[in-house]
């Protein structure tokens, strides 16, 4: 029997290691990455999920870096942790966590939660065509809607939380490019707007990293420049990151692209959800498009697509906002057991910048 017989004829075991194992599943919705922690985490106290969230931040960071970063993550790998939520309708709470720290909203991550959510048994009872799937994120409830046949799952649409357009044409100085003038809209997390050509690039064409630059110092500039601020919680009320549009506001069957450059200078793969959930948010407010008018978004990164479209008016504090309607779909890629030993100085998680 040759050694690959002999591997393969033996029961999948973990490697000698200490402590708890932490297990996940991996997903991905259009190229971005989504890693769902099953176990091995202690218990996460807190009244609601913000304050979860805030408990995470101040006492179990080390697991955020384990599992994200270097050598079983990578720089731009994203994270779910699935926890209990204090709202009566919601089938799951969920925080988020990604390079930096932890986000308030990822529409990635509710597209592929929802399929697991229905996959791993989390609600009582599938239908078809649909199934919802109610799951609380730090910003609130988001309301998933899961194609469901035959046993099996498809395609993701979620209605957002309510969003709305902060601020227009907001002058930021931004070193090496002069004067900058971006929108800032709130999609569950706010970002801040603005053409790729202002930089001379290309959204679909240029650089990663010349893009990552330049929505990095965009970032830099509106963090320091602008007071954000949330009718609900101040918690919400920070500048997520920047996304790079081609400029294609104004409605058309064609796709428009965007490249998201968000947390410590982490490229989203996807079109991001939260930031079409945004941006949509932001040309309604703008005129551009109509209620249940949908527009196409493709990832400048990855090409993949998602759809959204201003499905209902709302208010959130003094702002007129609206709910908005994001689709698209996530795939599997892998199930893992993470270890850690005692003996090794690099357990707790690198990154390479």
């Amino acid at each position: 029997m040759n050694v690959n017989s002999r591997i393969g004829s033996k029961k999948m075991e973990l490697p000698p290691h200490e402590g708890s194992v932490l297990s996940v599943v991996d997903m991905h919705t259009g190229g971005e990455p989504l890693r769902i922690i099953l176990s091995g985490y202690p218990e996460v106290k807190g009244e609601g999920v913000l304050s979860k969230r805030r408990y995470v931040r101040e006492h179990l960071d080390y697991l955020r870096r384990v599992l994200m970063f270097e050598p079983r993550g990578h720089y731009d790998m994203y994270g779910a942790l699935v926890v209990e939520s204090e709202i009566p309708e919601a089938d799951l709470g969920v925080l988020f966590m990604h390079n930096e720290g932890y986000s308030t909203m990822c529409g990635h991550a509710v597209i592929a939660l929802g399929r697991f959510a229905v996959d791993y048994k989390l609600v009582q009872e599938p239908r078809s065509p649909e199934t919802q799937v109610n799951i609380h994120c730090p910003c609130g409830l988001v309301k998933a809607f899961v194609e469901y046949s035959n046993g099996k799952t498809g395609g993701v649409r979620f209605h957002s939380v309510p969003a709305f357009a902060f601020a227009t044409d907001v002058i930021v100085a931004v070193p090496g490019h002069d004067e900058v003038t971006v929108d800032i809209s709130y999609g569950g997390a706010f970002y801040a707007f603005v053409s790729a050509e202002r930089f001379g690039l290309d959204i679909n064409k240029s650089k990663t990293r010349d893009l990552v630059d330049a929505a990095t110092a965009v970032t830099n500039s509106v963090k320091s420049q602008v007071k954000l601020h949330h009718p609900t919680s101040e918690d919400l009320a920070f500048l997520y990151g920047t996304i790079l549009t081609d400029g294609k506001d104004a409605y058309s069957q064609e796709p428009t692209a965007n490249m998201c450059v968000f947390a410590d200078a982490q490229v989203d793969r996807s079109p991001t959800g939260s930031g079409v959930t945004a941006r949509v948010a932001l040309q309604y407010h703008k005129g551009l498009i109509q209620l249940n008018q949908t527009r196409t978004f493709q990832s400048g990164a990855t090409g993949s697509l998602f759809t959204g479209k201003a499905v209902q008016d709302t208010t959130c504090g003094d702002f007129k906002a609206v709910v908005v309607e994001v689709a698209g779909r996530a795939h599997y890629t892998g199930v893992a057991s993470f270890v850690q030993e005692s003996d090794d100085k690099l357990k707790l998680g690198f990154l390479l910048k």
